[in-house]
């Protein structure tokens, strides 16, 4: 296991860094950008499809209990006044009598602007969700809502999807997508954002198993990350306290991570009960109960809830890995992400743009990237490309030169934690890396 870098890496680092090596970039930037919106480059969108790639596996495909969906953005308005979204989803905005500036009234530290020391003027509820309209007519009946979440759709297709994939409790229904919120003050970088990216399973079970299921998630979420490379030291659980409850839970526990500004929540996992069955059956007049044939009797189940940030996520993921070793001009900058986190496993490096080189590390580039992710890098010096891949935390480079066309028909592998380099031959190369990936792997999990 090589040794990392305990120290945190700052914000100011890693956003720097983020767009120089393509893993984010301010969104609109060439209008001066939109506060608060990202977009993801060609670096980061691997990233984070990883995260939500291996998401899905762990919590989908590996399990018979869990199945997935897919819902629309939009939703019928009563959805929202349904679920409480429209009387109880806002935060106490304050604005300075000053400036002009707004901020929410529970994170401020005193009763004066933080920004120009002016008088705060009395709060006022500021509900959270973007409001559009449907349709051409812009009015009170045609208003819809952004979502600001994704866990209704999995509520309300609870029915259509017990009764098409005939599952019987406990089991889950999981989704990934877009959800938006009119935060009043975002920042951190991808941390909060007015439009983001959740990983949310809705777990459905008997009234009495729910206190078991609840503890069994919790565990689940954190040997999840710790398994795809977080250090324990920089995640704590942290339970929530009855006078912060949602209106909809029993009980709720935070999984936070030490980010470079301090700690921040990556899940909270949540027992639901059955509210949210209930409030859809009472609005809708739908019955959205379930019948337990074992026992006989017909009840309303009770759930929980495992509620991940990707943006959040692929962001804790970027800050753990960031490493430094060195100084000066001997600094280098890695990033030592899982393998399987990595926005790429594999680099193909020619040794240089020769005509001879080039297309035999096409060839090894075509050989690998069925079975790996895999980037081709012939852009400056071999050092250069090096360091290159150490900052977007590519695990291995492969490196071909003119020993391989003139002679032996091997290339170089090098590998970025050890910095050690083994001479394969190109027939076996699929092979040796698989095996170098299989021990960072094991490496990452001792």
């Amino acid at each position: 296991m090589v040794a990392r870098n305990l120290k945190n890496v700052d914000l100011e680092t890693l956003v720097s860094l983020s767009k120089r090596r393509g893993f984010v970039f301010q969104s609109s930037e060439i209008y001066g950008g939109l506060s608060s919106v990202w977009d993801y480059g060609p670096v980061g969108v691997e990233l984070k499809r990883n995260v939500k790639d291996l998401w899905w596996k762990s919590m989908v495909r590996d399990r018979d209990d869990v199945v997935g969906i897919d819902a629309a953005i939009l939703m019928h308005p009563d959805v929202w006044v349904a679920s409480g979204h429209v009387s109880n989803f806002s935060d106490p905005l304050v604005e300075c009598s000053s400036c002009h500036r707004r901020f929410r009234e529970d994170q401020l530290e005193s009763d004066k602007c933080p920004e120009c020391g002016g008088e705060l003027g009395e709060p006022r509820q500021f509900n959270l969700m973007f409001e559009t309209h449907i349709g051409p007519v812009q009015s009170a009946e045609n208003v819809i809502y952004l979502r600001p979440e994704t866990a209704q759709a999995m509520f309300v297709n609870f029915q259509n999807v017990q009764t098409t994939t005939r599952k019987k409790l406990p089991f889950g229904i999981a989704q990934q997508g877009k959800s938006f919120r009119n935060e009043i003050t975002p920042g951190n970088f991808t941390f909060r954002t007015r439009e983001f990216e959740q990983m949310e399973m809705e777990y459905f079970c008997k009234p009495g198993e729910d206190d078991k299921w609840h503890r069994y998630w919790i565990d689940f979420s954190m040997d999840w990350y710790k398994r795809y490379g977080l250090r324990s030291e920089k995640l704590k659980l942290r339970e929530h306290s009855a006078d912060e409850l949602p209106h909809y839970s029993k009980a709720s526990a935070d999984i936070d991570f030490e980010f470079p500004w301090g700690w921040g929540e990556l899940e909270t996992i949540s027992n639901r009960t059955d509210f949210d069955l209930k409030a859809h059956m009472e609005r809708s007049g739908k019955d959205l109960s379930y019948f337990d044939q074992e026992s006989n009797e017909r009840f309303v189940p009770f759930v929980v809830e495992p509620a991940m940030g990707a943006d959040r996520s692929a962001l804790a993921f970027l800050a753990d890995a960031y490493d430094e070793e060195g100084e000066g001009k001997d600094l280098r900058v890695v990033l030592r992400f899982h393998p399987d986190i990595a926005p790429f496993q594999v680099a193909v490096l020619p040794l240089s743009r020769n005509d001879k080189l080039v297309p035999k590390a096409r060839e090894v580039y075509d050989t690998l990237r069925p079975v790996f992710n895999t980037q081709y890098d012939d852009a400056q010096g071999i050092g250069r490309r090096y360091r290159r891949q150490d900052e977007i935390g590519t695990p291995l480079c492969v490196t071909v030169d003119f020993e391989t066309v003139d002679s032996d028909d091997a290339v170089t592998i090098r590998n970025r934690d050890t910095m050690e380099q083994v001479r394969v031959p190109v027939s076996g190369l699929v092979a040796a890396v698989s095996d170098q990936i299989a021990a960072m792997r094991t490496a990452a999990r001792e």
